[in-house]
């Protein structure tokens, strides 16, 4: 018992020089934003945080062998940054709402909670909100691993002047809620129809006899939920705090490997990190190889491409344009040889954007 008081007290005085040193940051960080200020330079600076975090992780994992968990360090420091800015700038982040949906999740774990965040209903008003600079990003899904690609995201980028400034990807664990303190009471089950799609199994073999109602996200699936004891929603963990809900079942998600991807987008180009992603759009000519040409570019200079995609033009039939993700920043030699390569053999080339790659998951 003796030795167990030492090592608490030990902890203790951990705990108080952790609060001390947060407090000594906090302080350096204000004098930061009032030399900002009076230079007008511009307050958050998404390069300088990956710095900050690739630097931490490096230390961790070769200084101290990780006996303290990278992902939960990421965490942390994520929160760390995010109450430093807010005493310079509080940033405004718009997100595909309601709260409590996996891209408010996402947006949480971007920005942490020290931001303010607005929902809206339309992925097409997230890009108003940032268009017209009322807040200084936005977080719209883009894909995911079983359910493929969000179109109306891609769509969107046709139109539109946004850029994208960063990715997020988090893995999609979904569970059964309700007041109720049993699946036996479950008669009715709510949630949108991607969760819906994503746990039909479980729902099958579990609860064969209750009714499966699909509803426009998994937040009105939890307001159902908690009006009525016989309902249950399939949402997130985060879901069951925000809306005080029992967790009846967890992970009932058939897949085990059921990942989304979500896209920061903002009117801003960011400077290269070292490790970044590149996203482009463009459109070739309707004749035999056209696409093969303009693919060949990328291979040609060693450029990896993670992800292509087709969507319709919506200017005539059968006229398509291509979404490609490669590895790089636009400004990196080979990349920037590439595009202007590609600019030549396509009908219109637009960059959506160069951005850091979502972190722990660069391998």
């Amino acid at each position: 018992m003796e030795e167990l008081k030492e090592l608490r007290e030990r902890i203790d005085r951990i705990d108080e020089e952790i609060l001390r040193l947060l407090n000594e940051r906090a302080k350096l960080a204000k004098k930061i934003g009032e030399i900002k200020t009076k230079k007008n330079l511009p307050v958050h600076v998404p390069e300088r945080e990956r710095q900050i975090f690739e630097k931490i992780l490096k230390l961790n994992k070769e200084k101290y062998g990780e006996v303290f968990p990278s992902e939960a360090l990421v965490h942390i420091y994520r929160e760390i940054i995010s109450a430093c800015l807010s005493l310079e700038k509080r940033l405004k982040i718009a997100y595909l709402g309601p709260k409590a949906t996996f891209t408010h999740q996402a947006a949480l774990e971007f920005f942490g909670f020290s931001a303010q965040f607005v929902p809206c209903g339309t992925i097409k008003d997230v890009f108003t909100e940032v268009e017209t600079g009322r807040v200084d990003y936005g977080v719209v899904p883009v894909e995911n691993t079983i359910e493929g690609v969000v179109n109306y995201t891609l769509d969107m980028f046709l139109a539109s002047d946004v850029r994208i400034a960063g990715e997020i990807v988090i893995p999609i664990t979904l569970h059964l809620l309700s007041t109720a303190d049993s699946t036996q009471k479950v008669k009715r089950v709510y949630s949108h129809k991607m969760a819906l799609a994503q746990c039909r199994n479980w729902l099958e073999k579990n609860l064969p006899h209750a009714q499966v109602i699909e509803v426009e996200s998994t937040a009105k699936a939890c307001e159902i939920a908690l009006e009525d004891e016989s309902a249950s929603a399939v949402a997130s963990e985060v879901a069951s705090y925000t809306y005080h809900l029992n967790i009846l079942a967890r992970n009932i998600q058939d897949s085990g490997d059921n990942y989304t991807r979500f896209l920061v987008i903002s009117k801003k180009d960011l400077k290269p990190t070292g490790k970044d992603k590149t996203s482009v759009l463009f459109g070739v000519k309707d004749e035999p190889g056209a696409l093969y040409k303009a693919l060949e570019v990328f291979y040609a200079h060693g450029i990896n491409l993670t992800k292509i995609e087709s969507r319709p033009s919506r200017k005539k039939a059968w006229d398509y344009v291509f979404f490609v993700d490669m590895e790089g920043h636009r400004q990196d030699q080979k990349v920037k040889k590439a595009l202007e390569e590609l600019k030549k053999k396509t009908q219109f080339l637009k960059v959506l954007g160069s951005y850091p790659k979502a972190l722990l998951q660069e391998a």
